[in-house]
């Protein structure tokens, strides 16, 4: 069974590919499984699903928190980055919020631009404030 990071990291770039590309979510699944650099199971294609389902709540809470920019100012890689946190704090029970921030700021490191990880760090830090205390608990 494939570790939450790694189901995270890909989750991540496929989330971040298909913001640039119009093919349904399947095809992409499909081509980053032959290719085969990417892991791709269930799991992956589940959150990856349900972050575009969502996507429109988590860039209206993207937006609460980005006082700076708007949403379709932000950089790809730091929006694909700031749903999948966004998504997981809300809607993983297994990812404690701090979890979710801490890997949003560890993908931060390794893909943005230095700027880029004090602004994801920030929205994030904005929106966890904002979660009623037990949602700290999960």
């Amino acid at each position: 069974m494939a570790k939450r990071r790694e189901v995270r990291h890909a989750a991540f770039l496929l989330s971040f590919e298909k913001m640039f590309l119009d093919d349904p979510l399947e095809s992409i699944f499909e081509t980053a499984e032959e290719i085969d650099e990417i892991l791709v199971n269930d799991e992956v294609k589940n959150l990856v699903e349900n972050i575009f389902a969502k996507q429109e709540e988590l860039d209206e809470i993207i937006a609460k928190f980005s006082d700076k920019r708007a949403v379709s100012r932000i950089p790809k890689i730091n929006l694909a980055i700031l749903r999948l946190a966004i998504y997981e704090a809300l809607y993983d029970e297994k990812v404690p919020v701090n979890v979710a921030i801490s890997e949003a700021v560890t993908l931060a490191q390794a893909y943005a631009l230095e700027p880029d990880i004090a602004f994801v760090n920030g929205v994030l830090g904005s929106f966890s404030k904002s979660l009623p205390k037990e949602e700290d608990n999960k």
